[in-house]
């Protein structure tokens, strides 16, 4: 057709009234289809989002192409979900939906059934598609690029055939709908998968900081978050955060904090498609009660070593030591007080006797000196031990105050065990005082009260007293603060055994140049205990 012949046929200068009308109307309806189609197919397309409802698309689409293509009853089924369903979406006018056994579903082409003589899906009731007249049916399936996404299901009461333009735009519209629905699947499993990481990435009890190339961090998870000291954790792991950057390389590094926290940093590369490091995740774990642990197993460990090795040492000097001893009686035994080896004599059984209680608390310390327990008085305790230790006090020039309270209850535990400490704590203030050449009165309180359920006997001093770093360390065996002449260090180890062993504790308070007060913390026996 020429130029000329399309100008007339469009004006209709060689063609009737009546031929000029049917043509424009057949191209008005024709441009409506068209109109129509778009509209459907528009409509689809802007409906695809995560809070898409497939029932509400099918209704919408249903409404519209009932104005295009005759038919009588729809259904679709669904069968991307984890179980299949068929949604009756007319004659009713609202969307029913049920469930139905996953069968084999192999339609790949537009398939025409007729009701009354073929057999039909067994999603489709025969009964219900015969109560309401219909005899074809067109299955239209869907398909995606992985996997069938649903059937399309028309039907009609008559044998009218399907024009072919009806069959070409219901393949278009299953195209679209199965890309449709196959994205909006696959947006959902993304946000699904993205929702997963995000929890998780929450939930972490450790530290997750990821940072960027100029050290600000990006995102952090909620242990971060909560930090008490994230500001200096942040600085303290910039260095390292550079040299991962410029490294390519995961990184590792222990930090301690001003607080005392100790963190365990993993720092890893985060690449691009191109392999170039665009940002770092950062790993922490706080490792602070670890490390206690690790290092209270390692005293544990020192300390059956040192256990050991004293009751060796002990079992080894306790034959020879005998003998020193007694044979030291028998000579002063027969000397005079006159003679001039007196004196020798004297020093020998003294320096035996210290032996003999050094021996006595490296027993103690490795648990193999053992004492019956039985009710004693904490005072009477007391006065036994200034009994032993008055007159070497004295000597010294050191004075004694004694306030201990009246009518205390009696405990349970050695008495023998209980005076050890009190001397260990004594024989430790007369030290300190020695040591204080600038006090001008020597003075040793010792008080005992009662204190909730605790029995408590304090000895305080006005010695040279003792800094704060140290205090933690006075407890550990052969840590002593005298000279190698004066002390071994196993006292207060040997001390806090003993109290351990009866229940009770050993608390320090001390400053230098002011002094030392130690409280020895017994527990009142129970109403049970004092019955039996």
């Amino acid at each position: 057709m020429n130029k000329n012949e399309m100008i007339d046929l469009m004006t209709g200068v060689k063609s009737s009234k009546k031929t000029y009308y049917t043509e424009l109307k057949k191209t008005v309806d024709q441009l409506k289809k068209k109109n129509l189609q778009l509209e459907i197919m528009n409509d689809i397309t802007k409906t695809m989002n995560i809070d898409m409802d497939i029932q509400e698309i099918l209704q919408l689409v249903i409404e519209k192409l009932k104005r295009l293509i005759s038919f009588d009853d729809s259904h679709f089924v669904v069968l991307y979900e984890e179980e299949p369903t068929l949604l009756h979406m007319c004659p009713t006018g609202r969307c029913e939906m049920e469930v139905v056994s996953r069968s084999q579903f192999p339609l790949k082409d537009i398939h025409l059934l007729q009701v009354e003589d073929n057999i039909l899906p067994p999603y489709l009731k025969k009964e219900r598609l015969l109560s309401l007249q219909i005899k074809t049916l067109l299955f239209v399936p869907l398909c995606g690029k992985s996997k069938e996404i649903g059937i399309l299901i028309f039907g009609r009461k008559n044998n009218k055939e399907w024009l072919e333009e009806e069959l070409d735009f219901l393949v278009q519209l299953s195209k679209q709908l199965a890309l449709t629905f196959e994205n909006a699947q696959l947006y959902k499993e993304l946000l699904h998968s993205k929702q997963e990481w995000e929890d998780t990435f929450k939930a972490v009890e450790d530290m997750i900081i990821v940072f960027d190339r100029e050290g600000r961090v990006h995102k952090s998870n909620d242990a971060a978050k909560d930090f008490f000291d994230l500001i200096a954790l942040m600085e303290a792991s910039q260095v390292l955060i550079q040299e991962t950057f410029s490294l390519d390389k995961p990184r590792f590094q222990e930090i301690h904090l001003q607080h005392g926290a100790i963190m365990e940093m993993h720092a890893y590369p985060i690449l691009n498609k191109e392999r170039q490091v665009y940002g770092v995740i950062s790993y922490y774990k706080n490792v602070t009660e670890r490390r206690k642990m690790e290092a209270q197993l390692l005293h544990a460990d020192k300390l059956g070593a040192i256990g050991e090795m004293a009751a060796g040492v002990a079992h080894e000097l306790n034959s020879p030591l005998t003998a020193i001893l007694g044979n030291s009686q028998l000579l002063l035994r027969d000397t005079l007080p006159e003679h001039p080896d007196y004196g020798l004599l004297t020093d020998i059984q003294n320096c035996g006797d210290r032996c003999r209680q050094i021996i006595k608390s490296l027993l103690t310390f490795s648990r193999q000196d053992e004492y019956k327990f039985h009710y004693y008085s904490i005072n009477e305790a007391i006065h036994q031990v200034m009994n032993l230790l008055k007159f070497q006090l004295e000597k010294k020039q050191i004075s004694i105050h004694l306030s201990l309270q009246e009518g205390l209850p009696h405990l349970m535990g050695s008495q023998q065990q209980i005076e050890q400490i009190i001397i260990n704590l004594l024989l430790n203030a007369k030290d300190a005082l020695d040591d204080n050449k600038g006090a001008a009165n020597k003075l040793i309180t010792i008080h005992t009260y009662l204190e909730e359920n605790y029995m408590v006997v304090q000895v305080a001093d006005n010695g040279t007293g003792m800094e704060t770093e140290r205090l933690p360390l006075i407890f550990h065996p052969f840590h002593t603060t005298k000279d190698r002449d004066k002390g071994t260090g196993l006292g207060l180890s040997v001390s806090l055994g003993i109290a351990k062993d009866h229940g009770g504790k050993i608390d320090v308070w001390s400053t230098p140049g002011q002094g030392s007060t130690f409280f020895l913390k017994l527990p009142l026996p129970t109403d049970t205990e004092r019955r039996l």
